[in-house]
């Protein structure tokens, strides 16, 4: 414990605000359900323009954070962690405001526009940067178990937030939000140091063409830069595999599942509430002392493996629920795959070097946003049809059983991924002479 007190200390400037925002934003989801299929179809349980839209600003918000998620880690790597950090977590405050000044068709649309704008900032690219802060102050032998307790508190802070969506009266609900994310973001301004010395400026003495050119010739050579990183390590391509079909599946699953189980048990916001807070009470358990226990046991490869068969079978589950009662089942599978994240963290880090843990991480979670992009394509549309009258046969969550296929590629990639250590510096070395500041 005492040991756990001295890694984390560096960090509570970090991780507090975090938890505020976490909470701030998971409060929120239950009753977006509700708001949402209220203003779009009233009187109705089932809502097809309610699936579509959200897997609509799924697939923009994938189109950009291709190229959002690695320019947000080289700027954090080039120009310090905090004031991309400050910038991510600020976005989520406009969208909501919106919704606490009306929540008619007209306001939810426009929520949905500001949100998806928000969502292209700072989804992803908020946990991508705090893990490069981690890296920055934690020696590489302890960033699973504090990647894990990163989690672990993202976890806790999912409970909190969904007992406040749980008790809290709806009116009230997005006032509470919006005030926690202001704290949320004057506390990083006032508090949060910074871990990274900022690149040099160049002189800005070319012309504004010329300027504009350089700018997008940096662009594209830092991008080929952090994919050549990934590349040439087999444990970083092959984790970026994982997490490709991994994602594929569980994006997919998220983007539909509450209004599925919205459309066929009648689910509202407290039976919401109270499944996001199984899976999240267990996931305080499981990252915040299993996995620091299981690692040395089973490393970072083996947590990985067993977070993702669970992960089949809660898609397994879910697709098949037969009653009311199998989706809280179901979520307790939770308590296991949640540990997906800390440990493809802890292998991402494992094979980068500390210069480029900002591009490394970046550029997979690029990877992860293609992933998030093409699963709404087919989940929208067979999420819809399927919860019709015109479904081929009587399976309402067919198109989560199809997601959990994506788990089962990314399972066996999985177990054929060999960690190794990051090479020397002699690629840094290479292409030192072309990497060039985002931004002059």
């Amino acid at each position: 414990m005492e040991g756990a007190k001295e890694l984390l200390k560096p960090l509570i400037h970090l991780l507090l605000p975090l938890c505020f925002h976490w909470i701030a934003e998971e409060m929120t989801v239950s009753v977006l359900v509700d708001v949402t299929t209220s203003a779009l179809c009233p009187g109705d349980t089932t809502c097809s323009p309610a699936i579509y839209i959200n897997g609509l600003q799924q697939t923009v918000v994938g189109i950009f954070k291709m190229v959002m998620l690695p320019v947000l880690g080289q700027l954090s790597d080039e120009y310090g962690r905090r004031p991309l950090l400050i910038l991510t977590v600020s976005t989520t405050i406009f969208p909501f405001t919106l919704l606490i000044v009306g929540k008619s068709k007209e306001f939810v649309y426009a929520y949905y526009g500001l949100r998806t704008i928000s969502y292209i900032i700072s989804q992803g690219s908020i946990f991508c940067i705090a893990v490069a802060y981690v890296a920055d102050v934690v020696d590489n032998s302890k960033r699973a178990a504090v990647f894990s307790w990163i989690t672990g508190l993202f976890s806790v802070s999912h409970v909190l937030g969904n007992l406040l969506a749980r008790f809290l009266p709806q009116n009230y609900i997005f006032e509470v939000s919006v005030a926690l994310l202001l704290f949320c973001s004057i506390y990083m301004f006032l508090f949060l140091e910074e871990t990274v010395k900022p690149g040099p400026k160049r002189e800005n003495s070319l012309s504004f063409l010329h300027g504009v050119l350089e700018v997008i010739q940096a662009r594209y050579t830092s991008m080929r830069y952090a994919a050549t990183i990934v590349v040439t390590s087999q444990t970083l391509k092959s984790i970026s595999i994982v997490s490709f079909f991994y994602e594929l599946g569980m994006s997919g699953i998220s983007a539909v599942l509450l209004y599925y189980l919205k459309a066929a048990f009648g689910f509202d916001k407290n039976q919401f509430s109270e499944i996001l807070t199984v899976v999240g009470m267990g996931s305080i358990v499981s990252q915040l002392a299993g996995l620091p226990l299981l690692n040395p046991l089973l490393g970072e490869k083996g947590i990985l493996c067993t977070a993702i068969l669970a992960a089949i079978a809660y898609a397994l589950l879910y697709g098949l629920a037969w009653a009311p009662w199998v989706p809280y089942l179901s979520a307790a599978f939770g308590v296991i795959f949640v540990l997906v994240k800390p440990a493809t963290y802890a292998v991402i880090s494992k094979g980068s070097n500390s210069t480029n843990q900002g591009k490394a991480q970046g550029f997979i979670a690029g990877v992860q946003s293609i992933a998030s992009l093409l699963s709404p394509l087919a989940m929208s549309p067979l999420t819809s049809w399927f919860l019709s009258s015109d479904a081929p046969f009587d399976c309402k969550g067919f198109s989560i059983i199809c997601a959990s296929s994506c788990m089962v590629i990314s399972l066996y990639f999985a177990l054929t991924l060999n960690l190794e250590a990051p090479s020397d510096n002699t690629l840094e070395e290479n292409e030192e002479s072309i990497e060039a500041p985002l931004l002059s």
